[in-house]
């Protein structure tokens, strides 16, 4: 399918032309281009005329998916009578597009930071604060290194610790570390553009994880994810860092509770905090723990903010990396299951992120405690057990 950038399709009459989004689900969430429509990314042949029916002849049809490597691909054929265009760059080229050098970086900071402070202070800043003091994730000494993957959730998470810095309560330093494991050129140059409208100082280092996962066909998510860690630990300890902090907010703790029952057949949680395992000395932290999905896509949306949802190798094929080895499609369908139960309990997702607080062993069958499996049959005869 022949190519057209968005600085030539600006160039043409605005009814001239359908935009088209066939990405996902997951990945529309994060934004889609203005005045596009979506189809579902698997329609093409038939059913894909079938969702455009309506599109006058006349009209040109430009497909768009995440970086233009799917839309490169479609079958003109199949869009018979309709002139078809693949937008060059993807969704991300049209961001990119929109980042120009004119921009006033310095205002966009300002009100970025201005909007932590005073907008968003009960929403962002208070949660963040938080979670930071009941966990004890920031203490006297430490040096942290902001994991940055490009992401709403990362960006956001280095402009509250930059706020919460200010406050002087404790004395520690910062470190925003962004790994480049392969990117494709358009998303590093994404991150990168953030972090300078931020006013985020960002330490960059490559890997070539992305390559060495490439020929991997079980789970390659989860081991590009586990290499990756391992990567930002390393990394985190060469430049003097004893902690790492990931963007995990409220939401994906909740998801991962239910995923893991729904999914598999376990009942655990995502920390606030961990002990590396491999790296003696560092910890991993998790300072948005408390902090709504909702509320930081508001924040992003309220100062025209635009961030990657995966800088993936695959980003058109793979939605999202997730280190439980998830796909998107089940995160996204965890997602909906909560949404629809919120419907009839308000309070669902409270409870579910308590429930891990209150787990009472007395009626638990069985637990793993430092990898050792504890059955409640091992202590029955010597305890005395009753019906409640």
């Amino acid at each position: 399918m022949k190519e057209i950038t968005y600085r030539e399709l600006n160039d043409l009459p605005g009814d001239s032309y359908v935009l088209i989004d066939i990405r996902d689900e997951g990945l529309r969430t994060y934004g889609m281009i203005p005045g596009a429509i979506a189809i579902d990314p698997d329609h093409d042949g038939e059913e894909g005329n079938a969702a455009i029916a309506g599109i006058p002849k006349e009209k040109k049809l430009v497909f768009y998916c995440e970086i233009g490597r799917r839309t490169r691909d479609l079958d003109e054929d199949a869009y018979d009578g309709w002139d078809c265009y693949s937008l060059e760059g993807g969704y991300i080229g049209y961001v990119r597009s929109c980042m120009t050098v004119e921009e006033d970086t310095a205002e966009k900071q300002r009100k970025a930071e201005e909007s932590i402070k005073k907008k968003f202070h009960k929403q962002l800043f208070s949660p963040f604060a938080k979670a930071c003091k009941i966990y004890r994730l920031i203490e006297e000494g430490d040096h942290i290194a902001v994991c940055i993957s490009g992401g709403k959730d990362s960006m956001l998470m280095a402009k509250l610790f930059q706020e919460i810095r200010k406050h002087r309560q404790c004395s520690f330093e910062l470190t925003f570390l962004v790994m480049d494991p392969g990117y494709h050129k358009d998303n590093r140059a994404l991150i990168e553009s953030n972090a300078k409208a931020l006013g985020v100082p960002i330490t960059l280092f490559e890997s070539d994880i992305f390559d060495a996962v490439d020929n991997i066909e079980k789970n390659p998510c989860y081991i590009c994810a586990r290499m990756r860690r391992g990567c930002l630990y390393s990394k985190a300890k060469e430049l003097g860092c004893n902690k790492i902090a990931l963007g995990h907010h409220y939401d994906d703790v909740i998801e991962t509770i239910l995923m893991g029952m729904l999914y598999g057949a376990q009942i655990q949680t995502m920390m606030p905090k961990l002990h590396s395992t491999n790296f003696e000395g560092m910890e991993l932290i998790r300072p948005l723990y408390l902090v709504r999905e909702s509320d930081i896509c508001a924040w992003r949306d309220y100062n025209d903010l635009h961030f990657l949802q995966c800088a993936c190798h695959f980003t058109d094929t793979c939605s999202t990396c997730h280190e439980d080895g998830t796909t998107s499609s089940k995160r996204l369908e965890t997602k909906k299951l909560i949404a629809a139960m919120k419907k009839e309990n308000p309070f669902v997702e409270f409870n579910i992120f308590k429930s891990v607080e209150n787990v009472n062993l007395d009626t638990v069958i069985a637990y793993k405690k430092k990898g050792i499996r504890h059955h409640f049959l091992d202590a029955y005869d010597s305890e005395e057990s009753t019906d409640p």
